[in-house]
């Protein structure tokens, strides 16, 4: 099985040059390379509606980090750099 390059990695900061979060800069969480998106923190903040359950008891909206596509984003510095 080959492993699919990308331009960028996870923990790299970067910065997202089109779409709706255009100008926004942040650190890569995790790189999907098969679906070619990536999760940037503190950009695209979506709404998930919970239920109670056991872990969570009292339910409610969470917000978390939804993906971006890895064509929209540009390398500001590399991890560890």
């Amino acid at each position: 099985m080959s492993r699919i390059k990308t331009h960028v990695n996870k923990g790299d900061q970067i910065e997202v040059i089109s779409g709706n979060f255009k100008g926004s800069v942040g650190k890569i969480l995790d790189v999907n390379s098969r679906k070619q998106q990536v999760l940037v923190e503190g950009v695209r903040m979506i709404k998930k509606h919970t239920k109670p359950s056991q872990q969570n008891e009292d339910g409610g909206i969470i917000e978390t980090e939804g993906p971006i596509h890895i064509s929209n984003v540009k390398l500001v510095e590399k991890a560890g750099s």
